[in-house]
């Protein structure tokens, strides 16, 4: 029997990168029917309404939102497939982190910031989240993003539901590296 964390990594595969896994339809903003999901997760293991609902609401990334009425379930950022989150361009501060890891630095330094298998870049809204990102990694490297030169150069960020600040590419022209 899986754990409510192993069945919300199964969730976050399926709604990030590959609905089909579980023979799941995802429309063009990345919903999946709420009732179609439980239903499929239910060929894993018993699986209800309730069991996704306490997922949902006790991630502590938050990296899934319902729509207004509980129907459909989506992914708040993080997709690996094409899909449009619907984010308008927001106006970001003048400075957002970057958690890495170590053995990435040169790379960065190099190519900048990539969204390599995602949709966007992610970075942090302050030095402490970016750091528990980091650390996920493996040995800490911490970047702050010169956003408002990005800005003031036409770069775009939006905000993901749960707080990841987003945007395209970071080049390397404005990172500096902080540890």
């Amino acid at each position: 029997m899986k754990t409510m964390t192993q069945m919300s990594k199964l969730i976050s595969l399926l709604l990030r990168h590959n609905p089909g896994k579980l023979g799941l339809t995802m429309d063009a903003h990345g919903w999946v029917g709420a009732k179609e999901l439980v239903e499929a997760l239910n060929g894993v293991q018993p699986f209800t309404m309730a069991d996704l609902e306490h997922i949902v609401r006790t991630d502590n990334k938050q990296r899934y939102s319902f729509n207004a009425d509980k129907t459909k379930i989506r992914a708040n950022q993080g997709h690996s497939i094409p899909v449009d989150l619907e984010l308008e361009p927001t106006t970001a501060p003048d400075e957002l982190w970057h958690g890495t890891a170590t053995r990435f630095t040169a790379s960065i330094e190099r190519e900048g910031l990539l969204p390599r298998g995602r949709q966007y870049v992610h970075l942090s809204p302050d030095e402490e989240t970016a750091t528990k990102v980091g650390r996920r990694h493996g040995k800490l490297a911490l970047y702050v993003v010169d956003c408002a030169a990005m800005v003031a150069d036409g770069y775009e960020f939006y905000i993901s539901q749960n707080g990841v600040w987003l945007t395209n590419a970071v080049p390397p022209n404005y990172l500096r590296r902080y540890l």
